[in-house]
């Protein structure tokens, strides 16, 4: 089991990153908060989780206990697999998403990519009770920090393919994209694209 990984971070995508040990590239799936935390060229140490599955085995890293134990917790749900724990922590703080499961709060819960009505509702009550005291996560580092591409069409690529490898259709992805790179003129930040566009596409779902 790998649980954790020191060493230099070769390259990064915007739900990726790619950490040397030892001479091994080890691709880690992240988040964007996690991601923020981390710089190409630079050393870096990350919290880490092996999934495995039949057909790949998958490594996700986590800048804090409190991100991995989360992203641990919400797959007890039945229907909640790593791809859509991920898609949940994209959009809401482990803090937020304990305070929902405690509160009974479905709106917030259904924010997240993937969260219809039913599935927030059995999250709130599956997972009541089961995260420990969460303090709230301002401290941390924002997804508005990660590096930008500078240039629209590769930026709207970037955004198109996450959300697609979130559940959404590419039609779906590009058009939401598109409007908000129209709106956001001048924009080079993916994550923050990326991040409007879960708001507003988990809000057509519902």
């Amino acid at each position: 089991m790998i649980s954790s990984l020191r060493g230099d971070v070769i390259d990064k995508g915007l739900d990726y990153v790619v950490i040397e040990c030892g001479g091994v590239g080890y691709r880690c799936l992240a988040t964007g908060d996690t991601l923020a935390t981390l710089r190409r060229g630079e050393s870096a140490f990350v919290l880490t989780s092996l999934v495995i599955r039949d057909d790949a085995h998958t490594l996700y890293a986590f800048s804090t206990s409190e991100q991995r134990e989360t992203f641990g917790i919400l797959q007890k749900v039945s229907g909640v697999g790593a791809r859509l724990a991920m898609g949940v922590m994209s959009v809401l703080q482990p803090a937020d998403i304990a305070r929902a499961v405690e509160e009974g709060d479905i709106k917030t819960l259904q924010q997240a990519p993937g969260v219809g009505k039913r599935l927030a509702e059995r999250m709130a009550v599956d997972l009541k009770g089961k995260f420990p005291a969460l303090e709230a996560t301002s401290g941390q580092a924002t997804i508005g920090d990660i590096a930008a591409t500078g240039n629209d069409t590769a930026l709207q690529s970037q955004v198109v393919e996450a959300l697609v490898g979130l559940g959404f259709t590419e039609a779906k992805a590009a058009t939401a994209v598109k409007k908000i790179l129209e709106e956001q003129n001048g924009t080079t930040d993916p994550s923050s694209v990326l991040r409007e566009a879960l708001q507003r596409l988990s809000g057509q779902k519902r």
